[in-house]
């Protein structure tokens, strides 16, 4: 991994933590990923009459992705509503990148060398704690942590599927393009067929925060793509996963939840993890 790709994931990661923190802050949640995914959907049609239209060898990869972000859109509307953001969002984003080193090895054939897999276990050591931290002194509450633990898995799957699809796409822009424009319908279908005419009067008041978080949904997960095409999966997923530190940062900032010295010991472990990835690469 070069440091260009490693700012670019980074960048990402920072997007991503936003759009999720305006995603939270939506308290109707099919509210709020209606108009993420549906958002995702105008950008993405937007942007496909200027990428090159992927490769036949993507389409199976993109049909499949589309099914998996519907599914990981509902757990994590799931998630957010049964817990907080400072514990639903690090224990869904913290269970992925070891999940993604194992598909990764076994379907694309990438077994990180000795600096990438300490990277790797350094950094999914610093996302624990982040997650553990989330849970400390309190009951938990196993239908919250269910959930996001189930969104961790299905943000495993969709990595490991989107790596080997826009691999094959030949084109990072058009498969993200086309990505957002096929997946993003089916959100607000389901919203519809809830809400059915009271949809646009529930959607109106948080529009502009909506399209907002959909920007910063489509942009994080650009960047994700293209470096996936330039460096191998499980590393490009145990950095974006430093969205974590982020997303604490703002869960403290703007939520009032507590931040704490095992969070900033866990950011640490994150940075070195960071680290020997770049020095693999």
């Amino acid at each position: 991994m070069t440091p260009g790709v490693a700012a670019a994931v980074l960048l990402a990661a920072v997007a991503h933590a936003c759009w999720n923190a305006l995603a939270h802050r939506i308290t109707d949640k099919v509210v709020g990923f209606t108009l993420i995914s549906g958002g995702g959907m105008v950008i993405g049609l937007a942007l496909v009459p200027f990428a090159a239209f992927p490769a036949a060898g993507a389409w199976p990869y993109l049909g499949c992705s589309a099914l998996i972000h519907v599914v990981y859109y509902l757990l994590l509307m799931k998630s957010f509503r049964l817990g907080d953001f400072g514990q639903a969002y690090p224990i869904a984003r913290g269970t992925a990148p070891l999940v993604v080193t194992f598909l990764a090895a076994v379907f694309a054939h990438e077994v990180p060398d000795g600096w990438a897999a300490a990277g790797i276990v350094l950094s999914c050591t610093g996302l624990t704690g982040v997650a553990l931290w989330g849970l400390r002194g309190r009951r938990p509450n196993w239908a919250a942590i269910g959930a996001a633990l189930a969104t961790g898995l299905t943000i495993a799957a969709y990595t490991v599927v989107d790596g080997l699809g826009v691999r094959a796409s030949g084109s990072s822009f058009g498969y993200i393009g086309w990505l957002m424009a096929v997946q993003g319908w089916m959100v607000p279908a389901y919203a519809l067929y809830l809400r059915r005419g009271q949809l646009l009067s529930d959607l109106r008041p948080f529009a502009a925060v909506g399209f907002l978080g959909a920007a910063l949904s489509f942009a994080a997960y650009g960047f994700v793509l293209w470096a996936q095409t330039r460096a191998d999966l499980a590393p490009v997923a145990a950095l974006r996963e430093s969205s974590i530190i982020v997303g604490a940062a703002i869960g403290a900032c703007f939520f009032k939840e507590r931040f704490g010295a095992p969070r900033i010991a866990a950011a640490v472990l994150l940075v070195a993890g960071i680290g020997l990835m770049l020095r693999a690469g």
